[in-house]
């Protein structure tokens, strides 16, 4: 089983930046898509951004132009890189595998300990 390490997380200010790291023990591509989710208290985790081996992102609409998904596939590692940070954007963030099926995207790995980001002034 693949182990994913996420960092990068911390307190930031409204309108400020973050740039969060997965590590993969193994091939974090295994099916070929990546993505991060995060998961706000009370709140189901949900899927922000994903990646493509090939290089195609996807965004939900709510972080759409001010977060950026990219990966090093030699590296095993993906990035996020968020901007214009609001509080809303307050979550732990996790990265995983993921896959689709009839219901949509899910994620296919198992899930690493997070990294808390926490927007707040």
């Amino acid at each position: 089983q693949v182990q994913l390490v996420e960092s990068g997380g911390g307190l930031v200010q409204p309108g400020g930046s973050l740039r969060l790291s997965c590590v993969a023990s193994g091939n974090i591509f295994s099916t070929g898509v990546v993505g991060w989710y995060r998961q706000a208290p009370e709140k189901q985790r949900e899927l922000v951004a994903r990646l493509t081996k090939s290089g195609e992102t996807h965004y939900a609409d709510s972080v759409k132009g001010r977060f950026d998904i990219s990966g090093d596939n030699a590296k095993n590692t993906v990035y996020l890189q968020m901007t214009s940070l609001k509080s809303e954007d307050t979550a732990v963030y996790y990265c995983n595998s993921v896959a689709v099926g009839l219901r949509g995207w899910y994620p296919s790995g198992s899930w690493g300990q997070g990294t808390q980001v926490t927007v707040s002034s």
